[in-house]
Order: structure tokens, then C-alpha cells, then sequence
């Protein structure tokens, strides 16, 4: 009986025992687990591997065991995209040799007035005093000036008198030899803009204010291209605050630099002697250099405008002043000119807006009153619109 309680106690005990392992085993297991959640010992963040989980992809390269027995590459970065430039599109002027053939026609409508009103006088058949006062009226309107036209009438008077001139081709003829004989062919109208032994040439551009100045100096410039001119622009208007800029465009068009002021109101004297410098340097054919607008009855302006040309010969010639004369002005052009000749010594005259005035008797006047000639004229808004002025197809605009 003993031994049977004792044997039963025995198998309880064993029981106990195993259960007891049993339940040990659990409770460790579910604390390892907890341990892994709470602190992850080879990873960043819960489920991510650590470096042992590294592995080798079949090409050496790294990658991440996501799933036993599978090793998944890491994608290469892509590459960075190549940096884009925008090349700037340079234009090709037009050459300047054809330039006022083509614009022909618009200077012969706007001057058809004159043409036709003298034509009409001088083929009328009876030419009395009255008529030739008329003629002289006409010329007058014209802006040819007192003294020209009074040339010109006695003139054409007399040859009328001794040819005994009466078809209207004959009289065409006659107006023709004689307006051509006071613009004068003969006078120099070429352009100071080859180099001077180891220099460039310099071009100081110079007007009142409203004449279109500055853009006359960005169009001056591709007429100077499309002779393959190598061309430094310097923008010493340092008053107008887009002066600058509009004839950097004006440069960048067709590939000149300009040489400015990173400041408005800057010294145009210094910004001038910087461009001039800068051209030697890069050995350009010719500096252009643009001058503020300025009224010719403002004593300061002027002599500043003085300065600014002693303080470039300095370090070289100024071989070319420049005036700019708005056509449309008249008479009133004859009294600017007058002045700037006298403050910086003009060499020769750009008229512009010829293209919108039936007056253009102001080339033979400003010729004249300065003793200089009129070298470029302006036909029109366009980029291209600016030509070499030639006094036989300036005639023959008139008379056709």
C-alpha cells in the first residue's frame, strides 16, 4: 500500500515538472520577443535588417534580404540630368549697300510734295513772277532754307531762260542737275570706322534729347556687322535709366558688347574712357560710344558733354562725332546743330524719321549751316532701317 502512494506521488511530481518547463519556455520566449519589438539590435526600425542581413547580389553589389533565400538589388541612383544652356541667336544684318535703293520709295512718298509741286510749276508752260514765287514758296516749305532756295531759283531761272526750256522731261532735268548740285556728291560721306594703326577707331554719337539717339547707335552697329566691323558699344547715357540696357539689347543682337555701369548715374566721362580701353583691348575696328540727350540751350549739360571727349582723348582720338537731328524739326534741327558743332566739333549729321516729313530740304540746310555732310539717314522703325546716304538716289526720290 505504501509502495503504491509513494509511486503515484513519484509520477505527480514528474508531471509537475514537465508542466512547469513547459510554461518556463513560453515566458522566455514571449519576453525575447518583446525585447526584439521594443529594441531592434540590427536595425533602424522595427523589421528592418541590420548589417548582417547584408548580403552580396551576384554582381558585388549590395542588396537587402527581404524574404529567406531571396536577395532583391538595390536600384542604381538615377543620373543627374546635364545642365541646359540656351545659346543666344546672333543675327546677320542686312549690308548696308542696298539699303536705300530699297527704301526708296518711302523717301519718295513722303517728298512727293515737292516733286510734284515744282514740276507742276516749272512745266506749267508760263513761268512769271508769280510762278517763280511760288517755286520759291515751295522750296521754303521744304526746309530747303532762304539762302539755298534763292540759289536754286536764280538758277534754275536762268537755265530756263537760255535753253528755252517748255516739256515737263526737260524741266525734270534741269530740277534735277541743279537739287543735286546743292546736296553736293562731292562731299566725304564715309565713315571714320577702320582702325588707326594699332588702335580702333572711335565714334562718339551725340543729339538732343527724342531723336532716337541710342537706337540710332544699335542700328549704326549692324550696319558696321554686315561690313564685318569688329564693334564695341559704350553706354555712357548714365541719366536715362534704360539707356543702358536698351542698347545692350541692341549689342546683344548681334553679338557686340557693350561696356556700362553697374550703377545709374555714373560718371559718363569714366564710363566712355572704359569702353574706348576696353575696345583697344579686344582690338576691335571701331567704339561706338552713346552720350545722353541733352537740350543744346543747357550750358551744363553741354559742357559736360565736352568732357566726356577730352576725357577719351586722353587715350585716344575720337575720329567721328555724330549728331543726331530729328527731320521732322526743321529749322529748329539748324540752331541744335549749331551748338553741339561748337561744344564738340560735328563731323557729320545721321537724320532720322526722313521717312515721315515732306520737308527734306533739311539735308541741303544742315549741309550748310555746319559745312558737313549728312552721312546716315533714317527711313524707318525697322532694325535694318538706317542707310548710308547717298545724294543721287536722295534726288531722284524727290523728282520721281
Amino acid at each position: 500500500m505504501t509502495d503504491s502512494i509513494l509511486t503515484y506521488v513519484g509520477i505527480a511530481v514528474a508531471v509537475l515538472v514537465v508542466v512547469g518547463g513547459v510554461v518556463l519556455g513560453l515566458v522566455r520566449g514571449r519576453g525575447g520577443a518583446e525585447r526584439d519589438l521594443e529594441a531592434p539590435e540590427r536595425g533602424d526600425a522595427p523589421g528592418t535588417p541590420g548589417p548582417a542581413d547584408a548580403d552580396l547580389a551576384p554582381d558585388g553589389a549590395i542588396g537587402t534580404i527581404e524574404h529567406p533565400g531571396e536577395v532583391v538589388e538595390e536600384e542604381p541612383p538615377a543620373p543627374a540630368p546635364a545642365p541646359t544652356t540656351t545659346v543666344p541667336t546672333v543675327e546677320t544684318p542686312e549690308a548696308p549697300a542696298g539699303r536705300l535703293h530699297r527704301l526708296r520709295a518711302r523717301l519718295a512718298r513722303s517728298n512727293t510734295a515737292i516733286g510734284r509741286g515744282l514740276l507742276a510749276l516749272l512745266a506749267g508752260g508760263k513761268l512769271d513772277d508769280a510762278a517763280w514765287e511760288e517755286v520759291e514758296d515751295t522750296l521754303l516749305a521744304a526746309d530747303l532754307g532762304v539762302a539755298a532756295t534763292t540759289e536754286l531759283v536764280d538758277a534754275l531761272r536762268t537755265r530756263v531762260a537760255v535753253e528755252g526750256v517748255a516739256d515737263e522731261a526737260a524741266v525734270r532735268r534741269l530740277l534735277r542737275e541743279e537739287l543735286l548740285a546743292l546736296v553736293d556728291p562731292s562731299m566725304d560721306r564715309s565713315l571714320a570706322d577702320e582702325r588707326v594703326g594699332d588702335r580702333p577707331a572711335c565714334i562718339l554719337v551725340v543729339g538732343v534729347n527724342g531723336t532716337g539717339k541710342t537706337t540710332t547707335v544699335g542700328k549704326l552697329a549692324r550696319v558696321l556687322v554686315a561690313e564685318d566691323k569688329d564693334v564695341v558699344l559704350g553706354a555712357a547715357d548714365t541719366f536715362r535709366a534704360a539707356a543702358a540696357d536698351q542698347l545692350e539689347t541692341w549689342g546683344g543682337r548681334v553679338g557686340v558688347p557693350t561696356v556700362r555701369s553697374d550703377r545709374d548715374g555714373a560718371d559718363p566721362a569714366s564710363v566712355a574712357f572704359d569702353a574706348v580701353k576696353a575696345a583697344a583691348e579686344l582690338e576691335a575696328d571701331v567704339v561706338i560710344v552713346d552720350t545722353a540727350g541733352r537740350l543744346q540751350n543747357k550750358t551744363g549739360l553741354m559742357d559736360e558733354l565736352g568732357k566726356v571727349k577730352r576725357v577719351i582723348e586722353k587715350q585716344s582720338p575720337v575720329d567721328e562725332v555724330l549728331l543726331v537731328l530729328d527731320a521732322t524739326t526743321g529749322q529748329n534741327g539748324m540752331k541744335q546743330a549749331e551748338v553741339f558743332a561748337q561744344v564738340v566739333g560735328i563731323t557729320g549729321i545721321v537724320l532720322t524719321k526722313l521717312d515721315g516729313t515732306a520737308k527734306g530740304g533739311i539735308v541741303v540746310a544742315v549741309q550748310r549751316a555746319l559745312g558737313v555732310p549728312v552721312k546716315l539717314v533714317g527711313l524707318g522703325e525697322g532694325p535694318d532701317d538706317l542707310a548710308p546716304f547717298d545724294a543721287e538716289a536722295f534726288v531722284d526720290a524727290i523728282i520721281d
